[in-house]
């Protein structure tokens, strides 16, 4: 069984791989066993490539014996053989019939990887230590397109040991292009050598410029020789000869081709270790594509104003990652990585070292660390102007749900507080380029991110009510006062815009339907948006009256709004929905899921009979008060009654908790808990009262909910409740079944789940003001604790020694003037 924060290892390494790469910068993944996988360098998302590529590792044999080869790597996991695409043809275009070390272990200290490797017939013991910067507060440093793998060699024996170190790469950046006269154009295709390493470069060419790309492999040593030219020929060959020179113990050395492309190339360093003596290999990886074929979002009408027909086509511009805007080539990246190796890493491991240096719960250090992945994977992207730009999640090949959707994105707290620079570039885009005249926001943003054209769509309520909190809370965590009257008149005007749609009459209530992050409208009023529309009053009035301006209107709407959750919404034990559909301003005609235009009879009928489709009215909503959640974590504190909020929050607990998903119907997408699995089902209805078609994913299990209740829980002092949460989560994510580093939910690295970040403010209450220079420690744990505190200046360890507050700072400055305890 893998304990939480542990070592992976046997069935557990099955599905482990870690993330490495850049902020927006592409990824590629270290597997448990050592394996190089998903690799996704073309500014986009590609799950299942998994190139050929490896090192090894031949020791000569001694006293006649023979030479002892291996690809350093663990024993291959069983569910490769057969399943994945292709396997019907024996995997001819993988490694994997390449001889490996039999025995491995995985753990991981976040964004550090370590595979220790043993195998009674190999002499020397190996480690693997995979990594890629990422240093909170310095964004720059840390969206990088690079990433090291540190291969350590001991000789264990009382015998001098003579080897050879080596890796291997195929040319995966290779794009075949399209055949003329039945020939295929190979120019610009080469595998070229450099100091001490190789490049693999793939060209673009006319209309398809995207395809231009180059990967380099490097290694740090002095001895390294280099082959650019694997042997070319047909079918297995190349791989054939190349094992043949590792099992030899030979160095090849080849200078780039000129003649016809190499099908990859290789890196040799030859070694002696004397008996106890350890030997470290440093493989320096980079990547530089700039250009993509990515670009999402309305656009612009053909046709010129004078009504003189249409414009010439003209291409559109696509999305450059940052680092195109750097670093203007592949050798450019490649001399800023060498030069800047020692110091990356030594300001990476810092972070490590504090972060890790906590008493927390094992379960809740796991769930945090694994999640601070995804800023690591294709979700995040980072365009050349510095800013952020995101997908919910990542399909197998491409991203998924575009637009830094906000309602998805409202979740996610790792971003704001270990890079919060980043984080307003965010609210940048939602209240300029995404926002128009009337206040009006759309909750997917362009890419490349430019002004919206097309305002038809909807807006999403607890999207646009959770931009203006985040707002807040930027505000508070980078203390720039000029930042926030600035941004001022636009959040204003947006938090004027959701009145008037969708509380016109100055009631205080959420009751005209209202888009969220179901994918669906909610109409009448709800606990989960209505106390987004809470939160969001409470904000404005905050901002507001710290820049003078007159929020009368706000504070009377949230005093009313306050009011009619804790009467009319809260049912004794939770927070509910009472649906409406009648009586209201919004005509239902414009809704189809409403009224099911040209839908089927039977939908028409069960839409008369019970009004619209989608509720969850008497259900006991796992979201079910996410905008008090969400006002807390952005420094507004308890904005309903705290006894209210505690049990809302023990209901959720015990009507949503379950242990076993054996006898649990879910008709939607199972894949996330199910079978013996436990999980928090999205929503219940313990009263009776389930609607013939309740909300779309109602019966699911989000670990991006799971998560924000947990934390929520912990900050009503229901410690061992969240922690019950936290354990069923990450029990399915325990290697075996599903990967340690990747949780999903509508695709791969899904941005929700970076609610996890929330457990320690949920554990500790734990917050910086760099307003008022004023550290916050409320803890919901007994006795003495450490914990991992980021701000927009520095992070340290904050806690309890003997009873009584500190602070280490380990990186940056936190100016700390005043200190708020309670214990």
């Amino acid at each position: 069984m893998h304990s939480f924060n542990g070592m992976y290892d046997g069935e557990h390494l099955n599905h482990v791989a870690m993330p490495m790469g850049g902020l927006g910068a592409g990824m590629i993944c270290l597997e448990g066993t050592g394996a190089i996988s998903h690799v996704s360098v073309r500014n986009k998302p590609d799950i299942f490539n998994e190139p050929q590529m490896f090192a090894a590792v031949c020791v000569k044999g001694c006293d006649g014996r023979a030479n002892v080869a291996r690809v350093v790597e663990g024993p291959m996991p069983q569910r490769k053989i057969f399943g994945n695409s292709g396997s019907g043809h024996g995997l001819g275009h993988r490694a994997y019939g390449l001889p490996r070390f039999h025995q491995a272990t995985f753990r991981s200290h976040m964004p550090f990887g370590e595979i220790a490797l043993c195998d009674h017939a190999m002499p020397v013991s190996a480690k693997i230590t995979g990594w890629s910067p990422f240093i909170p507060t310095d964004a720059d440093a840390s969206s990088l397109p690079v990433a090291g793998l540190e291969y350590e060699l001991t000789n264990p024996t009382t015998k001098t040991l003579e080897g050879v170190f080596s890796y291997h790469a195929r040319n995966f950046m290779e794009v075949l292009k399209p055949l003329v006269d039945g020939k295929r154009d190979v120019s610009g295709m080469s595998v070229r050598r450099v100091d001490r390493g190789f490049v693999l470069h793939q060209p673009g060419w006319e209309g398809s410029p995207e395809h231009e790309g180059s990967f380099a492999v490097l290694c740090d040593s002095s001895q390294t020789r280099v082959d650019a030219v694997w042997f070319r020929s047909g079918w297995f060959d190349s791989l054939t000869m190349l094992w043949k020179h590792v099992e030899a113990c030979e160095v090849v050395e080849h200078d780039t081709a000129t003649d016809m492309p190499s099908p990859g190339g290789s890196l040799y360093v030859p070694f002696k270790l004397a008996p106890g003596q350890s030997q470290t290999f440093r493989v320096l990886m980079c990547w530089h594509v700039a250009g993509s074929d990515s670009r999402c979002g309305s656009e612009a009408t053909s046709c010129c104003s004078s009504g003189c027909g249409d414009k010439p086509a003209e291409p559109k511009p696509m999305h450059k990652p940052w680092y195109a805007g750097v670093f203007k080539d592949i050798d450019d990246v490649c001399g800023h990585w060498r030069k800047g190796y020692d110091d990356l890493r030594a300001r990476t491991l810092a972070f490590t070292d504090c972060f890790h240096d906590t008493t927390l719960p094992p379960e809740v250090v796991e769930a945090i660390a694994a999640n601070l992945t995804i800023l690591k994977s294709p979700t995040v992207l980072r365009q050349t102007d510095g800013r952020v730009w995101a997908w919910e999640g990542c399909c197998d090949v491409g991203g998924c749900c575009y637009g830094s959707c906000t309602h998805v994105w409202n979740y996610a707290q790792a971003l704001p507080h270990l890079f919060p620079s980043l984080e307003r570039t965010l609210r940048q885009t939602e209240f300029n380029e995404a926002q128009n005249a009337e206040g009006k926001q759309l909750f997917r943003a362009s890419l490349p991110i430019r002004p919206t054209v097309d305002f038809d769509c909807h807006a999403a309520a607890d999207g646009q009510f959770g931009g203006i909190m985040k707002v807040h809370r930027d505000w508070r965590v980078s203390g720039d006062d000029n930042w926030l009257r600035g941004i001022w008149p636009k959040v204003r005007k947006s938090m004027e815009y959701c009145i008037g749609v969708w509380d016109p009459d100055h009631e205080g209530i959420l009751k005209e339907p209202h888009h969220n992050t179901y994918d669906i409208e909610f109409w009448g009023p709800d606990g989960m948006c209505e106390s987004f529309y809470l939160g969001a009053l409470v904000a404005a009035c905050a901002m507001g009256k710290a820049l003078g301006e007159d929020v009368k209107l706000f504070a009377e709407l949230c005093d009313k709004c306050k009011k009619h959750l804790e009467s009319e919404l809260f049912n004794g034990e939770y927070f509910q929905q009472q649906v409406r559909w009648k009586d209201l301003h919004a005509d239902p005609h414009q809704f189809k899921p409403l009224i099911g235009n040209g839908e089927s009879p039977e939908i028409q009928e069960l839409l008369e009979a019970e009004g619209p489709k989608y509720q969850y009215a008497s259900g006991c909503l796992s979201d079910g008060i996410l905008g008090a959640w969400m006002a807390d974590v952005c420094y507004l504190g308890d904005i309903l009654d705290r006894a209210k909020l505690t049990r809302h929050l023990k209901a959720i607990h015990t009507h949503n908790m379950r242990y076993d998903l054996s006898e649990h119907a879910c008709p939607q997408r199972p894949g996330f808990a199910m079978g013996q699995e436990g999980g928090l089902l999205v929503c219940t209805w313990p009263r009776g009262g389930k609607p013939t078609l309740p909300f779309v994913y109602c019966d699911e299990v989000f670990t991006g909910i799971e998560y924000q209740v947990a934390s929520h829980l912990m900050r009503m002092g229901c410690v061992s409740e969240g922690l019950d949460i936290v354990r069923e989560a990450r029990k399915r994510y325990d290697g075996r079944v599903r990967n340690p580093f990747n949780e999903y939910e509508c695709g791969h690295w899904y941005a929700r789940a970076m609610s996890s970040y929330a457990l320690i403010f949920g554990l500790t209450g734990i917050r910086y003001d760099a307003v008022e220079k004023k550290l916050t420690i409320k803890p919901t744990i007994s006795g003495d604790f450490r914990a991992f505190l980021c701000t927009a200046t520095g992070f340290g360890t904050v806690g309890l020694r003997d009873g009584k507050p500190f602070v280490e700072v380990k990186y940056g400055k936190i100016d700390v003037k005043t200190i708020d305890y309670k214990a």
